[in-house]
């Protein structure tokens, strides 16, 4: 049996800068996914924002790993065509408590080297955003906060590392494995795989992937779910800046904010549930939801909520990154990485390759690198559409073309379900929810997938 130098298991946002960053090291890489496409646990459901780090804990692994892969983000978006929403960000103050909070959350900044965060009037507030509410009492403006594509990056990362040799397989679920003092025997769904190392970017069974496979855990992971209402295009006209609560000790709170597809986002709750699978939205939540978003935008309150979802984050009893490396094992865990792992991504894979030469592995680089240029799926960018020769528009809500899909379909990394392909062309995503265009898309996708959109995967 063929041994690859890393076995990543998880092909989440984590596990996909894992593999493109061991990759280009020069490591033979095996990844392992039990769904059926990238991004079908945890991160499918973030939020969109390249955070800063103004607000990490100083002199954390989380606030290292965020900086790090906040900067090569923006080194390598060129190269792959990936959008960057500039809106920077305001820390609003809706009570006398959470202005008094702005100075600590001000110094902090600072101190994590984000050193254009700084105080806004009243008035200076109003003139940012004219229809946020009167109530606002006070801010911090952060400019650096932005606006990105929630999914081609890590479709972008996993290109990458497919063009230069890594094997992903889907569908694969670690069901057992066994390590001989050289290398490990991982038994899955899809057959068992040789690795010299494994890389746990298990995500919500991190936890369960070590007590199997290392027979003991260090952390547990406790779902923490987050609901989010989406509203019309319409108002993305009343906001033009990320607007982001004055965080407590347990959440990052709920956020308003632009998104790369033109619509308006409000959330995400935190709510720790027992199951790791499901996300369900329940109508309460969301109308106190709506009832945040219009408190602090009442314009909202004339416009339409286009889509309503829900996600699981893999949140531990311990706020910060749960990192760790089996040396006599040849094993790394990387656990609890919750809302700011989107961001911190590359950061992360950064930080786990040092980890991995410290236990005295090494690689020729690849050199140079391939980059693959990811369609333009942002609103304020460029579209197919308004190309010639696409075809016909299939999804007209979200103006996805026939060429767009048949792309995304021969693609070398086609999507393995109905989900996937919404994550790659935005199909199905607008007002309508694919009410109008479900038929044509399965029509299009029969035989591409496991659970064919006509019997229902919408997932």
């Amino acid at each position: 049996m063929p041994v690859a130098d890393v076995a990543i298991v998880g092909a989440g946002a984590v596990g996909c800068a894992m593999a493109r960053r061991f990759t280009l090291e020069g490591a033979k890489v095996v990844l392992l996914e039990r769904g059926t496409d990238l991004l079908s646990g945890a991160s499918k459901a973030n939020s969109a924002i390249l955070h800063t780090g103004f607000d990490a804990p100083p002199g954390s692994i989380e606030l290292a790993c965020m900086q790090a892969g906040y900067a090569e983000y923006l080194e390598i978006r060129d190269s792959f065509n990936l959008p960057l929403l500039e809106t920077g960000a305001m820390v609003v103050a809706w009570s006398e408590a959470e202005k008094d909070a702005l100075d600590h959350i001000e110094a902090q900044a600072h101190e994590n080297g984000v050193s254009d965060v700084r105080r806004l009037t009243v008035a200076e507030i109003r003139k940012r955003e004219p229809h946020l509410s009167p109530r606002a009492l006070g801010a911090l403006l952060v400019p650096g906060e932005h606006v990105i594509d929630p999914w081609s990056p890590f479709l972008a990362y996993l290109l990458q590392a497919q063009a230069h040799g890594a094997e992903i397989v889907f569908g694969a679920e670690v069901l057992g494995g066994s390590f001989d003092g050289d290398a490990w025997t991982l038994r899955t769904s899809k057959g068992d795989w040789r690795a010299r190392t494994v890389i746990n970017c298990a995500g919500l069974y991190g936890d369960r992937l070590d007590e199997k496979l290392l027979g003991a855990t260090s952390f547990q992971i406790k779902p923490r779910k987050g609901q989010f209402v989406v509203f019309d295009k319409a108002a993305a006209s009343l906001l033009t800046t990320i607007v982001l609560p004055v965080p407590t000790a347990r959440t990052k709170g709920v956020v308003l904010t632009r998104t790369a597809f033109g619509n308006l986002l409000v959330g995400p709750t935190a709510e720790e549930q027992e199951d790791r699978d499901r996300a369900t939205v329940e109508s309460s939540t969301l109308r106190e939801l709506i009832a945040k978003a219009v408190e602090m935008l009442p314009g909202l309150s004339r416009v339409d909520v286009t889509a309503t979802y829900a996600g699981l984050r893999p949140a531990t009893e311990d706020k910060h990154y749960r990192i760790s490396t089996h040396a006599g094992r040849n094993w790394i865990t990387v656990g609890g990485i919750r809302s700011t792992g989107m961001t911190a991504s590359l950061g992360i894979a950064q930080h786990v390759y040092k980890l991995y030469e410290e236990m005295g592995r090494s690689h020729a680089p690849v050199m140079p690198p391939i980059a693959p240029r990811m369609p333009n799926l942002a609103e304020h960018a460029a579209r197919d559409w308004q190309s010639p020769g696409y075809g016909e528009i299939v999804c007209h809500c979200e103006m996805v073309t026939l060429r767009e899909i048949q792309n995304a379909l021969a693609g070398p990394l086609p999507p393995g379900d109905y989900g996937g392909l919404r994550r790659r062309t935005r199909c199905g995503m607008g007002r309508c929810q694919g009410f109008y265009c479900n038929a044509r898309v399965a029509e299009l996708t029969a035989g591409q997938f496991q659970s064919p959109l006509a019997a229902g995967d919408a997932a």
